[in-house]
């Protein structure tokens, strides 16, 4: 990263200095960002910093940073919980499940630092048409929906929660929903919203912090029963690259205090709606909100 910042109010007296730091991220829109904001933080604080954002999955970025490829990246707590560290479920309270994850990862030299209140969690969401249709506001009435007439509900969805205990698999069990196989099509994430849009599917895999929800009119269903775990967006550091830099944490807790829903939503729309960039979203941000200069 070659971002021309200064200290703002953040990374006063370049504590990072004569730091080499490689950020990374996976390659979807807010971690594109929450990539490019981690990075721009460092260089604030006087590091040099190796872009590695945008990895493929989301195992990719984990073992980066675990193995010592990359020193820190935005994580989710309920990725790591269910995911990485392989719960079947959930921790109901968002500041317990990331104690609880904090404390399973530091075995694997991972730190999670503060979380955010930024939730990205997962959610079936439908266009105003079929919503005036089918009438569905609950994911139990979406259940309800299948059984009555399975032909109703049709899903787009991304590879990765088709399989994820913590996807469609789980979502189906907790709901007592059983979508045909045949309903299910999988796509990247981008074209779902469209497809959604133009209702060429009935619900969408979205996620909560999308700005296109909005932007295209979605209904989007309550999680009544509590089945998605949060995914509140969190600093992981190697633990050893912390140990030489404890000056990390510092620098970049207060970006993470600002992030929340509404933040990441209007960011992800910049990039996802306006098509702007998500480096230069992250950079104007970071400007915006005087933590750099």
């Amino acid at each position: 990263m070659t971002d021309d910042v200064r200290p703002g109010s953040i990374g006063r007296g370049e504590p990072l200095e004569g730091a080499r730091l490689t950020v990374t991220s996976k390659e979807f829109t807010e971690q594109l960002i929450l990539g490019a904001i981690m990075g721009i933080a460092f260089q604030a604080a006087g590091a040099d910093v190796l872009d590695r954002t945008g990895i493929q999955g989301s195992i990719g970025s984990r073992e980066a940073v675990k193995k010592g490829d990359a020193d820190a990246q935005f994580e989710y707590t309920g990725t790591g919980w269910i995911t990485y560290l392989g719960n079947s479920k959930p921790i109901p309270d968002p500041r317990k499940q990331w104690e609880a994850v904090r404390a399973a990862d530091l075995k694997n030299g991972l730190t999670w630092l503060p979380p955010s209140r930024l939730d990205n969690t997962y959610a079936l969401a439908m266009n105003r048409a079929n919503f005036e249709k089918y009438r569905t506001t609950t994911l139990t009435e979406v259940a309800a929906l299948s059984r009555k007439d399975p032909g109703a509900v049709t899903l787009c969805v991304e590879g990765e929660f088709a399989n994820r205990a913590d996807g469609l698999p789980g979502m189906e069990k907790a709901y007592g929903m059983s979508v045909p196989a045949g309903n299910v099509t999988q796509m990247d994430t981008g074209i779902i919203y469209t497809q959604v849009a133009k209702g060429a599917c009935t619900y969408g895999e979205v996620f909560t912090t999308d700005g296109r929800i909005k932007s295209m009119n979605l209904v989007v269903m309550e999680d009544d029963k509590q089945f998605f775990p949060h995914y509140n967006a969190t600093p992981v550091v190697n633990t050893a690259v912390l140990k030489k830099w404890p000056a990390i944490a510092g620098v970049i807790d207060p970006v993470t205090r600002k992030l929340d829903n509404t933040v990441a939503q209007t960011l992800n729309a910049k990039v996802d709606v306006d098509g702007e960039d998500p480096h230069q979203v992250a950079l104007d941000w970071m400007k915006a909100e005087g933590f750099v200069k």
